[in-house]
């Protein structure tokens, strides 16, 4: 006798994926089912119907359709879905150990928006950074109109304030290695480290962990690397859009203006008037100069 039940995918490897059941915290290894032709591999975030056999072990029968797809898109115009159904990308940047990487952040900041889903701004480790660095980094997201949270959780410090900006969402957790994401998920009361999915199947090891918190109506799920979060052949409009602060701070004479060299270029102008983050324009000009 076997039992079907709802399930929300964590992590996903060749052959099985770490699924979360509805009503339980910790997430299960569970099978893919192996069937004819092409079928729909399942992504973090989706929504399946599993069936738990009768000697503890789970097989994922089918996917729900997707409300929402998270899209990396590569240099050559390649696709890949990252997510699906999330509403949320949360990013997390340490103020120290290591030291705040505004690139990185800029960089899933432009992705957020040019995939058109809202970003939290999640600062972590204030004990060790410098006052000055923290208030202005807090001040300039910010400014820019993005919802910034300032989070110790190693000790416990705004971890209520963390969670209350995540209720009822449906979440995608993101940074670099070292920022505190593990601390995060201990301080909400979820697995730090539940297990591992290899890319070839059961029983290889591999770097990618599954993790995932449920809340009331809501989940906070961990991410691939920074790294997947590239932004293809962007163009310079569409940074340009995705720089939420560059279209209200600057108007150019010309509207193919790229914001580089040109003459009499109005982000030029903002910058050295304050108006534009120095930190932000130069994000801008990497990304549009080294596209990932």
């Amino acid at each position: 006798m076997s039992e079907e039940l709802h399930a929300l995918v964590v992590s996903v490897g060749k052959n099985a994926a770490w699924v979360s059941l509805e009503g339980e915290q910790l997430p299960r290894l569970a099978q893919l089912r192996r069937a004819s032709g092409r079928r729909a591999m399942p992504v973090p975030g989706d929504e399946a119907e599993v069936r738990l056999l009768e000697d503890g072990s789970v097989v994922v029968e089918h996917l729900a359709p997707r409300r929402f797809e998270l899209l990396r898109r590569s240099v050559d115009g390649r696709t890949k879905i990252m997510a699906a159904n999330v509403d949320l990308l949360v990013t997390v940047t340490a103020l120290a150990d290591p030291p705040p990487r505004l690139l990185t952040l800029d960089q899933l900041l432009a992705f957020a928006s040019l995939d058109e889903i809202e970003a939290l701004v999640v600062f972590t480790k204030p004990d060790l950074g410098e006052p000055a660095v923290r208030d202005a980094l807090l001040a300039l997201y910010a400014r820019i109109g993005y919802r910034v949270v300032l989070v110790d959780p190693k000790h416990g410090g705004n971890v209520d304030g963390l969670r209350a900006a995540l209720a009822g969402r449906r979440a995608l957790l993101t940074g670099n290695s070292g920022v505190g994401k593990s601390s995060i998920f201990r301080a909400l009361g979820g697995e730090a480290i539940v297990g591992e999915v290899s890319r070839h199947g059961l029983g290889r090891q591999t770097t990618t962990a599954a993790r995932l918190y449920r809340m009331n109506d809501g989940f906070l799920i961990d991410s691939p690397g920074v790294n997947e979060f590239g932004l293809g052949a962007v163009t310079h409009d569409d940074l340009t859009r995705a720089f939420v602060e560059f279209p209200q701070a600057a108007h150019c004479r010309f509207t193919d203006c790229k914001h580089l060299q040109e003459p009499d270029c109005g982000v030029h102008a903002a910058v050295a008037g304050g108006r534009i983050a120095r930190s932000r324009y130069d994000s801008y000009r990497h990304m549009l100069l080294n596209p990932t």
